[in-house]
């Protein structure tokens, strides 16, 4: 993260001095102060950093599969019963599961969801799948028994079962990416049209586009209204570009990417501009 203010971290010595400035085109840097001070206690009023990920709220995310392509759980294990028929199973009931892997003991339960399509080009960049819990496999067969530990929405026949993966650990320092970033956002995951603080983006750039895990980006959006000439014709009026919140990147796709909302200047819409801060 030095790059090339402070080139070698390790002739950092006690009672140097690091300025952290920003150079004339305002890109924070590092510098270090020539003369060394005695140890002693400095207080400053800084902007608020940007806030750590709380790891609570995007652990869930990180072993859910969330991005699918068409189809792509057509062969995942298939809730086919329920007791006594019934509609919808919460915690602690059982369901009948056929194609399970008896050599998986936990796994989490899915429907198929919308496609995610791109703004800008119309084209379905993949679809969204529905996180509704977690089960247990209590006996093989097929169908197998499992039992239902947690569940976020309801679940019934037809759903979806894939194996628990472990969530990876990642240490995520945000930073802004060094190259200019144009997307936009595609879906409030929830099935919602708007998102506040501590929401779940997806945006129509991935990987293949340069997004990386930690990356920050500005949410913007841009506003026109109409208005009436002298001659009273309607002419649109562009207004200034509002920036309405900052992005984090947690997990990363071909083609999407997922992000939290970190700070929010009132609501983050659908279709609303992903950029560069």
């Amino acid at each position: 993260m030095n790059q090339e203010q402070i080139r070698n971290p390790n002739r950092i010595f006690p009672g140097d001095v690091i300025i952290l400035d920003r150079d004339p085109q305002g890109n924070p840097m590092l510098r270090l102060q020539s003369s060394r001070v005695l140890p002693q206690i400095h207080a400053e009023l800084i902007e608020q950093a940007i806030p750590a990920i709380p790891p609570n709220v995007i652990r869930p995310f990180l072993s859910e599969p969330l991005i699918v392509e068409a189809h792509g759980l057509d062969h995942a294990a298939l809730i086919v019963a329920t007791p006594q028929d019934r509609v919808f199973i919460g915690n602690g009931d059982l369901a009948y599961v056929s194609n399970a892997d008896p050599a998986e003991p936990n796994w989490q339960i899915y429907r198929n969801g919308k496609p995610l399509r791109d703004p800008e080009t119309d084209e379905i960049l993949g679809y969204e799948a529905f996180y509704l819990g977690t089960a247990r496999q209590l006996e093989a067969g097929n169908p197998a028994t499992f039992e239902v530990v947690t569940v976020k929405q309801e679940i019934g026949r037809g759903d979806r079962m894939l194996p628990t993966v472990r969530p990876p650990i990642i240490a995520y320092v945000p930073h802004k990416p060094d190259f200019s970033v144009d997307g936009r956002v595609i879906s409030v995951y929830g099935g919602v049209d708007a998102a506040g603080r501590g929401s779940i983006l997806a945006i129509n750039r991935g990987a293949k586009d340069g997004i990386e895990i930690a990356h920050v980006l500005a949410v913007d959006r841009n506003r026109v209204i109409d208005e009436r000439n002298d001659n009273d014709q309607k002419i649109a009026v562009q207004i200034p570009v509002l920036r309405t919140g900052l992005l984090v990147i947690f997990r990363v796709f071909d083609r999407i990417s997922y992000g939290l909302v970190v700070q929010a200047e009132g609501t983050i819409d659908v279709n609303d501009f992903i950029r560069t801060p």
